[in-house]
């Protein structure tokens, strides 16, 4: 928890310089919201193929897409409890980070925080559209340039990614307690509780984990780094099974990071893994030899 307060970001992740600009940061910054999945970039293609090639390739590559992006959302629906609040652990995980992320920037306890946002009067006035969280989609990832068919195409596309992103930041910006169950709210606090313990031992591991240039620009970094965080912490922690928490931590990745992130934070927890049950078998394995034997 110090190195969160003492750092702003990380503790062995800076230069004098890098350092010396985050901590000056201003101590009570309006709270951020994540940054929104990199939305595909769309592009007009133009070729010389037949009349048939240009009007049935890009409908087709466009209607299998739609139709992937509609089997996974299905899948990843939001769960709902009675209460019309979001009780599935994705969100947890997905509140955690974004508690991790704000108190990365402003250089406070995540824990305080948390229980800040938690009790925070709502403004006069506010309403909470609550049908947003049936269209929240938590599986909204980024990707490759999409072709289109026409500009009228491209525009469609983009008005769709703007009503996404709109949804997503009503939603990540809403009062807690009327987007997440009680158990969930419980359960991201444990995550954050469990990271801000763990925080300082996990920053030396991180270091030997993650690529060179990762380390020489933390504060482009903090996304990515709060995930490896929380990931290692729910791991050694909570005790949550690492395949779960590795296939988490990879599309929260994919949702709010960009270019190789989702790649670099599989291979770095999987190392941590590999690393950390070793270590668990070589402690388990000197105790045994430690224990007296009874005569």
């Amino acid at each position: 928890m110090e190195g969160i307060q003492s750092s702003c970001v990380f503790s062995c992740y800076y230069s004098p310089k890098t350092h010396s600009g985050l901590l000056h940061r201003p101590p009570e910054l309006p709270f951020p919201v994540l940054p929104p999945p990199p939305p595909p970039p769309p592009s007009k293609r133009r070729h010389r193929a037949s009349l048939k090639t240009r009007t049935s390739l890009p409908s087709m590559a466009l209607q299998v897409r739609d139709q992937q992006s509609f089997l996974k959302s299905k899948e990843m629906l939001p769960k709902i409890d009675k209460s019309g609040r979001f009780c599935s652990p994705r969100a947890a995980r997905e509140l955690a980070l974004l508690i991790v992320y704000a108190a990365c920037l402003q250089g406070s306890d995540p824990i305080r925080l948390f229980e800040k946002r938690i009790n925070a009067a709502r403004e006069p006035g506010y309403e909470f559209d609550k049908d947003s969280l049936l269209q929240y989609n938590h599986m909204s990832f980024g990707g490759p340039p999409v072709a289109t068919q026409s500009v009228e195409e491209a525009d469609e596309l983009l008005r769709s990614d703007e009503q996404v992103s709109a949804i997503e930041a009503e939603v990540l910006s809403a009062p807690p307690k009327l987007v997440y169950s009680k158990l969930i709210l419980s359960f991201a606090r444990k995550l954050l509780v469990a990271t801000a313990d763990k925080w300082d031992s996990h920053v030396l591991v991180i270091d030997k984990v993650v690529p060179s240039n990762w380390k020489n620009e933390p504060a482009g970094r903090i996304l990515e780094l709060s995930i490896l965080h929380l990931a290692m912490s729910e791991i050694t922690v909570l005790g949550t099974r690492h395949p779960i928490v590795i296939n988490e931590a990879v599309d929260l990745a994919k949702r709010f990071c960009d270019g190789a992130a989702p790649r670099v934070i599989n291979g770095c927890l999987r190392t941590f893994v590999k690393d950390h049950a070793g270590t668990s078998r070589a402690q388990t394995s000197k105790s045994k030899q430690e224990v007296p034997l009874e005569v």
